[in-house]
C-alpha cells in the first residue's frame, strides 16, 4: 500500500508540473509595439552611425535602438530627433496609436536653452555662467511644466494603452575631477544644478501623468565630464555632439536605466 501512495503522489506532481508548464507557456509576453520619441538624447546624437536619419541623428547605438534591437517587438518606430523641443515632440506622436504599447520620450532640455547655457557658460564669465543658468531654471520651474503636462496628455490620448517611460539627463561634470582645464569649478557646479532642476521638474510632471520616470543622474555618476571614465562628450566637433552621452553613455548608462525600470514596474 505504501508504494502504491508514493506512485500515485508521483503521478499527480508530473501531472501538476505539466500543467504549470503549460500555464507558463499561454503567459509569454506579447511582442512590443514600441515608438521612441524625443530629443538628441534620445536619438542617440553624439553616439555615432547615424545611417541615413540627417540632420536627426538617430544613432544605432542609441538606447532605444539598442532596446528594440534586443527585445521582442512587432513594430519599431524611432521618430526622436535631435534638436527636438516639446512642439517638435507633440509633432512625433502622430506616430503613435491605440496598438502602441511602449513608449520612450526624453524632452525639455531644448525647450530650457541648455546649448545656450553651454555656450555662454563655455565664453562668459563665472557669474555670467551662474546668471545664464539660474535664468534656464526659471524658466524650467515657471514655463516648462504646462509644456511637459502637454506633451504627456497628448501621449496619453494617442497611445491609451502604452506603458510610458520618461528619461531624465545626466549631471555633466564630476566636481573636483580629473580635468585640469576647461571651465571653472564654479561653472561645472551652475551647469549641474541646472540639470538637477530639469530632473525634478520632469519626474514631477511624469509621475502625475502616470509615467514611469527614469533618472539617469545615478547611473552616469562616477561617468561625467571630469572623471575617470567619461560617458558624455566634452566639447567636440560637431559642435552639436558636445554634452551629450557617448556610446558607453547610451549602452550602459541609459538602456540599462530603462530595464530597470520596465522590470520594476513589471514586478
Amino acid at each position: 500500500m505504501l508504494v502504491k501512495a508514493f506512485r500515485l503522489l508521483a503521478t499527480f506532481m508530473v501531472a501538476s508540473l505539466a500543467l504549470l508548464g503549460a500555464g507558463v507557456a499561454t503567459a509569454a509576453p506579447v511582442a512590443a509595439d514600441y515608438v521612441a520619441l524625443g530629443d538628441s538624447y534620445s536619438s542617440g546624437t553624439g553616439a555615432g552611425d547615424y545611417g541615413d536619419s540627417g540632420s536627426c541623428k538617430r544613432s544605432a547605438n542609441a538606447y532605444p535602438q539598442l532596446w528594440a534591437d534586443s527585445h521582442d517587438v512587432s513594430s519599431f518606430q524611432f521618430v526622436a530627433c535631435s534638436g527636438a523641443r516639446t512642439p517638435d515632440v507633440l509633432n512625433q506622436t502622430s506616430a503613435l496609436s491605440a496598438s502602441t504599447t511602449l513608449v520612450t520620450v526624453s524632452v525639455g532640455g531644448n525647450d530650457a536653452g541648455f546649448a545656450d547655457v553651454m555656450t555662454d557658460c563655455t565664453l562668459g564669465s563665472d557669474q555670467s555662467c551662474i546668471d545664464r543658468v539660474e535664468n534656464a531654471k526659471t524658466y524650467v520651474r515657471d514655463t516648462l511644466p504646462a509644456l511637459l503636462t502637454d506633451v504627456y496628455d497628448t501621449i496619453s490620448s494617442k497611445a491609451p494603452n502604452a506603458q510610458v517611460i520618461v528619461l531624465g539627463y545626466p549631471r555633466f561634470y564630476q566636481l573636483e575631477g580629473s580635468c585640469d582645464v576647461g571651465l571653472s569649478e564654479a561653472k561645472r557646479a551652475a551647469i549641474n544644478s541646472g540639470a538637477d532642476a530639469l530632473a525634478d521638474v520632469t519626474s514631477d510632471q511624469a509621475k502625475s501623468a502616470g509615467f514611469t520616470f527614469v533618472d539617469v543622474r545615478g547611473p552616469f555618476t562616477g561617468h561625467e565630464i571630469c572623471s575617470d571614465d567619461w560617458w558624455l562628450n566634452s566639447l567636440t566637433w560637431p559642435v552639436d555632439e558636445s554634452y551629450h552621452p557617448n556610446r558607453n553613455g547610451q549602452a550602459l548608462g541609459y538602456l540599462p536605466a530603462l530595464e530597470g525600470a520596465m522590470a520594476t514596474v513589471a514586478a
